[in-house]
């Protein structure tokens, strides 16, 4: 009598372990054999959820909540930084000349010896007076610029001011990046164009 009530006990207990411990390969925790499993089921609903939990998922149950993404680092405000900057920059006069490389390496608005630029002090003074030199705010779709050129130059910034990421490109094709150009001089080690 006993041996008829294990078997199907244990028949029961085998096929519930084999669901338990078998899912899809794609990890979500769902078994696409179970009809009543539902990959877009709500996280804040769960049938393991017990009398007074609120229908919160239980601690072990899976949900489809998405981790928050990390948050970039705020752009800096104009006005004076710190002047801490690592940054690599190209200048190239015109699209058949060879471009010009400096290295600027400022702490505390002063440059290290690892700098290799025309005019470092000038440079480090330029990114500790105005932190977002070389982070302006975009461009706005309703402002016109002047259709004048200034020139062929044109100049990357990559690096880091005051632990904010810098990727610049400047160009003296109208107005605006020409007055963008001029603003970043000191930076770029180039005066009026002329490197």
């Amino acid at each position: 009598m006993r041996l008829r009530t294990v078997r199907p006990l244990l028949a029961v207990l085998a096929v519930a372990l084999l669901a338990a411990c078998t899912g899809p390969p794609d990890g979500t925790g769902t078994s696409s054999a179970s009809p009543t499993a539902s990959p877009t089921a709500s996280p804040t609903t769960s049938p393991s959820a017990g009398p007074g939990t609120s229908g919160s998922p239980a601690p072990d149950t899976e949900t489809t909540v998405p981790a928050p993404s990390p948050s970039a680092p705020p752009a800096p405000t104009a006005g004076p930084g710190a002047g801490n900057a690592e940054l690599a920059i190209m200048v190239r006069p015109s699209p058949t000349e060879a471009a010009v490389n400096y290295t600027l390496v400022c702490r505390d608005g002063l440059p290290t010896a690892e700098s290799k630029h025309p005019r470092p002090e000038a440079a480090c003074a330029a990114l500790k007076n105005n932190a977002a030199l070389l982070s302006p705010a975009p461009k706005s779709k309703d402002v016109a610029c002047t259709e004048q050129y200034g020139g062929p130059q044109t100049a990357t910034v990559t690096g880091i001011v005051d632990d904010t990421p810098v990727d610049a490109t400047f160009a003296r094709t109208n107005g605006c990046e020409i007055g963008a150009w001029n603003a970043a001089q000191d930076v770029l080690g180039a005066s009026g164009g002329a490197t």
